[in-house]
């Protein structure tokens, strides 16, 4: 077995353990394997190894790796995700290569995306990105400003709001962690419960990364995004 193929494996037992702690279904946490600055090799090994969903902070390094890994891998059932800031200059990328995104966080990249996005493709699958614990530098909507977003994003054509992402600031402790992505699902949980229009497929609790998945499982998480612990430390 690759050390790819076995750091997945302790990654997938982590999950279903947190999941046992937490009360919940494994099935119902999905794992995002990040990929950002891994070679296309990389991502045919944790394919290979069972794993098709892929996540990517740099959007001209992640369209070139697609491109290479569907000529690696033809017809592989591989899923892209972004999961970095978006600027203007990228969105029609982004729109043409990925099926979802995790990082909305202005109205306007979602319009580029909505106008963008080829009819030929599904609709974009689209989280909004949410500065919970209020990081002066992060990126992100204000939680507060959460819902006016998704119900502003909802109302364009060729996107679905899926849910929530966040990013919250390290924190060393478990319980430290818990604390905070409790907020994230307290706010996932206060939006879905609405059902309104173009948000009834609002399912998606993206958070938690290598050193606090266990936290994010325990507070509700339905999407773990992991990178060091599947790939290894990045330079």
């Amino acid at each position: 077995m690759t050390t790819i193929a076995n750091n997945l494996q302790q990654v997938l037992g982590r999950i279903a353990q947190a999941c046992q702690a937490a009360g919940r279904d494994p099935g119902a946490v999905s794992l995002l394997a990040v990929s950002k600055t891994f070679g296309p090799d990389a991502v045919v090994q944790a394919a290979a190894a069972g794993q098709q969903a892929f996540g990517e902070n740099y959007i001209q390094e992640g369209v070139e790796k697609i491109a290479a890994v569907r000529e690696a891998l033809p017809g592989a059932p591989l899923q892209w995700h972004c999961i970095g800031p978006i600027q203007s200059n990228k969105t029609r990328l982004v729109a043409e290569h990925f099926d979802w995104v995790h990082t909305v966080d202005r109205l306007k990249i979602a319009e580029r995306l909505s106008a963008q996005r080829p009819a030929d493709l599904p609709p974009l699958q689209v989280c909004i990105q949410v500065n919970i614990d209020g990081g002066p530098t992060k990126s992100g909507v204000a939680p507060a400003e959460a819902l006016a977003l998704a119900r502003a994003v909802a109302k364009l054509p060729r996107l679905a709001v899926r849910g929530l992402m966040a990013i919250p600031d390290p924190a060393p402790e478990f319980e430290a962690q818990l604390a905070i992505h409790t907020r994230a699902r307290r706010l996932f949980d206060e939006i879905a419960a609405l059902r309104e229009p173009g948000l009834e497929a609002f399912d998606t609790l993206s958070l938690g990364m290598t050193a606090d998945l266990e936290a994010a499982i325990q507070a509700g998480s339905t999407m773990v995004r992991v990178g060091t612990g599947i790939f290894g430390g990045r330079k």
